[in-house]
């Protein structure tokens, strides 16, 4: 089993910047990709953003590219997702979530079925 943990979410208003954090721990922690989802009320799940334990790679949705930063600290088990100019339609619960076994390519990363998985969430509130 790997448990995840996120943190960091709360109220910020329009143009401000939040950083969460998620902390895996369990059976194995290096696993092979991480990602974070959202979803905002009366919407789908998303995919925001995935990085890879190795190597590094990561990979963005359209509406956070340029303003979200997905990164990772191996030494802590732990990923982090720096959101800065924050838009009262990020409103959503993030989930972090783990994909345990090697994929190829790249086009898995934003389903969310895909990944073995998922934190309890972190609610971001953008007030406008």
């Amino acid at each position: 089993q790997v448990q995840l943990v996120e943190s960091g979410g709360g109220l910020v208003q329009a143009g401000g910047s939040l950083r969460l954090s998620c902390a895996a721990s369990g059976r194995t922690v290096s696993g092979y990709a991480m990602a974070w989802f959202r979803q905002a009320p009366g919407k789908e799940r998303e995919f925001v953003a995935a990085i890879m334990w190795s190597g590094g790679n990561t990979y963005y949705a359209d509406s956070v590219k340029g303003r979200f930063t997905i990164s990772r600290d191996n030494a802590k088990s732990t990923v982090y997702l720096q959101m800065n100019s924050l838009k009262p339609e990020d409103t959503a619960v993030y989930w972090c979530a783990a994909r345990m076994k090697f994929v190829h390519g790249s086009s898995w990363l934003s389903i969310s079925s895909n990944y073995d998985y998922w934190g309890q969430g972190t609610q971001v509130t953008v007030s406008s």
